[in-house]
Order: structure tokens, then C-alpha cells, then sequence
């Protein structure tokens, strides 16, 4: 995994943020294959505004590529490390769903050659049963 940049906004980069952001995307190549060259991460920290009485006051963010496709997490906190954590596993979640999703279809449409070429092998060529079938949407 490439780490592209880190950055912060409206506030100081200390090296105890820029270490803790790290570690957090070491935990990324959990759910990026190995051999995906084309991985990288961009992420953001810092304060909302300066001028705030209440609210949310932190927020991270998190920008992933991986093999074509972008995956982008942020989250506001009072607490900055907070915020980190959260916007981790919100992306964390966000491409193993996708991974579980490209794999269903792989499946889906494995399935539907197979039941194709079973219809090939009948005697006279006859397709006694091919059906396909719909995902919900």
C-alpha cells in the first residue's frame, strides 16, 4: 500500500498524529491484495473550523484507490483520534462490501456457464435446463 500524503488542516501535523495515521493504514492491507501495485491512500486530518462553541470539532478523512475503483471515508469527532479510528473501519467496511460483492458475481455468472455447458454434454445436443438467474436490486 502507498501512502500518497498525509495532511492536515487547520492544524500542526505532529509527528504522533502523522505515526498514529500510519499505523492505521498499515491496518488496510488487510482487505488490498498483496499484488496490487496500483494501491494508495490519501488521508486528512485536522479541525473543522477554527471558530467552533460546539459540536464536532475533529475530522479525518480517508481517499483509497485500489484496482480502478475509488473509496472515500470521512468522519467528524470531538476527538481527533477518535475520528481516525472511526473513519478506518468505515473504510475498511466500505471495500470489503465491495469485495464481497465482486466475488457474488463472479460466482453468479460461473454458475450460469456452468449450467450452459451441462446442457451441451446431453445426448443430441438436446438443452434439457439453462436457466439464469436475477439478483434483487
Amino acid at each position: 500500500m502507498k501512502i500518497i500524503s498525509i495532511k492536515a488542516t487547520n492544524t500542526e501535523l505532529t509527528p504522533a498524529i502523522a505515526d498514529y495515521v500510519r499505523k492505521r493504514i498499515a491496518m488496510f492491507d488487510k482487505v488490498v491484495d498483496g499484488d496490487d501495485q496500483s494501491a494508495r491512500v490519501v488521508a486528512e486530518v485536522g479541525k473543522t473550523t477554527q471558530h467552533h462553541k460546539e459540536g464536532n470539532f475533529f475530522f479525518a478523512e480517508f481517499n483509497m484507490h485500489i484496482a480502478g475503483k475509488d473509496f472515500r471515508a470521512r468522519v467528524e469527532k470531538d476527538d481527533l483520534y477518535a475520528a481516525i479510528d472511526e473513519a478506518k473501519d468505515e473504510i475498511i467496511r466500505e471495500v470489503t462490501g465491495w469485495k464481497n460483492k465482486r466475488r457474488t458475481l463472479i460466482r453468479w455468472g460461473g454458475a450460469a456457464i456452468k449450467n450452459f455447458l451441462r446442457g451441451w454434454g446431453e445426448i443430441g445436443g438436446k438443452i434439457k435446463s439453462f436457466r439464469f438467474r436475477r439478483t434483487r436490486r
